[in-house]
């Protein structure tokens, strides 16, 4: 989102799902071809479909509620989750001759910010597909309000991730936000005061890309032109595997030290000598952990946040302080200087914004991910992160998958969590209800664990 809002704007306001059948049609005619030749996915195979399938089939005849809880790798997942929708699942119901009424679609969450800077026609057709957009860095009353209202009565399911955002590790799942488990059980409440008795379930669903045909050769050409822009010097010039992570390795070292002279010259954040480690990969996770909070330091201190210990809590809650100075509601009433003065302070939130965006995408990035198991798709994972984020820091926002050559995905169906196992727990008393709450995000968590596929090259 970063350079997108250089003048204060009105507030940002609540995008409702407005489905459209004949926008739903077309673009699920389109999407196919635009998986193929777009995103370059030349292949998405659904796995378990006939659990979505069923629990689809009891959906429409209202014997249950149903939420789909989504791994969240990449931003292509969206649009795997409508091949999944639009197309596996219509063909696996055929298949074992099952009547599913047209259209199998499901409302979504997703993030109010993705307009400002996907376009805001973006926004427009997210709600014509069933989008439902939703506040991250405050209680979203209306966003929830509204999620409350479909996963109560609305005509399709309810999809989220409770990543909440992309990690882009595809054999690692980040730290899962508690919000999925939470409106599965307000859906529990809310049928209870109805006075209907039907089973929420929680169907996970596992999302994993991995390339066709790999090459070492291909991520060493990647590794020369990202030393190159980056102005790192080479620690080799080899494709072997072991020499390609020592030069990846010596890429992120590299970065990093920029980057913490950065923020010590320029923010005066402190960066102590660290303990003896037992191995370089230890060095590098504990380094980036020092970046990230320094980063989000920067940020906090000048909206005036006092940290948190929970990493995703301090994302959201200084992107929510940056966007009230960006977003006001006040901009009518305010003069001529007060206006210009208005859009100091939102080119500045925006400015300050960027710090919690860099920290953002290291989040996941471990120093061992590659370490522990040296396949060619993790070395990829890797590569694209450092790539996307050189663009990111030159203002670019290109697709880059396709550099590692061609890919497909893997979508999952996991086992169901019935909700209606954890009830009583969560009715017990406010300590009984978080731990359901944990215990149903664990189990997602589990899920999407379990989900994943080892790759062995």
């Amino acid at each position: 989102m970063s350079g997108v809002v250089a003048t204060a704007q009105p507030p940002l306001h609540f995008l409702p799902q407005r489905f459209s059948y004949p926008v739903w049609w077309t673009v699920a005619r389109l999407l196919p071809f635009y998986i193929r030749y777009g995103l370059g996915l030349k292949r998405v195979e659904g796995v378990n479909v006939e659990t979505l399938a069923h629990y689809y089939e009891q959906f429409q005849q209202g014997k249950v509620r149903l939420l789909i809880a989504f791994r969240h790798p990449c931003t292509d997942d969206p649009l795997v989750m409508g091949y999944l929708m639009w197309h596996l699942l219509p063909q696996t119901a055929r298949r074992l001759g099952l009547r599913l009424r047209p259209p199998t679609n499901g409302y979504f969450l997703y993030d109010r910010g993705i307009p400002l800077w996907a376009g805001q026609q973006i926004g427009w057709l997210f709600s014509r597909l069933g989008g439902i957009s939703i506040m991250r860095g405050k209680l979203d009353s209306q966003a929830l309000r509204s999620a409350r209202e479909l996963l109560l009565e609305g005509q399709f399911p309810l999809a989220a991730a409770p990543e909440g955002a992309t990690n882009e590790h595809n054999e690692l799942v980040a730290p899962l936000e508690p919000g999925v488990a939470q409106l599965g059980f307000w859906c529990l409440e809310d049928l209870t005061k109805a006075g209907r008795s039907l089973p929420v379930v929680i169907l996970p669903i596992g999302i994993q890309y991995t390339l066709i045909q790999p090459s070492w050769e291909r991520m060493a050409m990647l590794m020369a032109q990202l030393e190159n822009r980056l102005g790192c010097p080479a620690s080799s010039h080899s494709a072997q595997p072991e020499d390609l992570y020592g030069r990846l390795l010596n890429l992120a070292t590299y970065l990093l030290d920029r980057l913490e002279t950065f923020y010590a010259t320029s923010y005066r954040q402190a960066f102590p000598e660290l303990p003896p480690l037992d191995s370089a990969n230890a060095e590098l996770a504990a380094r980036i952990q020092r970046l990230l909070n320094s980063a989000l330091a920067v940020a906090e201190s000048y909206f005036g946040l006092k940290p948190s210990e929970d990493f995703a809590s301090r994302c959201r809650r200084i992107e929510q302080a940056a966007w009230e100075r960006m977003f006001r509601a006040d901009l009518a009433q305010l003069s001529s200087v007060e206006r210009c003065l208005a859009n100091w302070l939102a080119q500045e939130a925006n400015v300050r914004l960027r710090h919690m965006r860099l920290a953002e995408r290291f989040t996941s990035v471990t120093g061992s991910y590659v370490r522990e198991k040296l396949t060619i798709n993790r070395f990829a994972d890797i590569v694209l992160i450092l790539w996307r984020t050189f663009d990111w820091l030159e203002g670019k926002s290109p697709n880059v998958n396709r550099l590692v050559g061609q890919r497909q995905v893997r979508v999952s169906v996991g086992e169901p969590l019935n909700l209606q196992n954890y009830w009583s727990l969560y009715r017990r008393d406010r300590q009984g209800a978080r731990q359901a709450v944990k215990e149903v995000t664990d189990q997602i968590r589990q899920q999407f664990e379990a989900l994943i596929v080892p790759t062995d090259s």
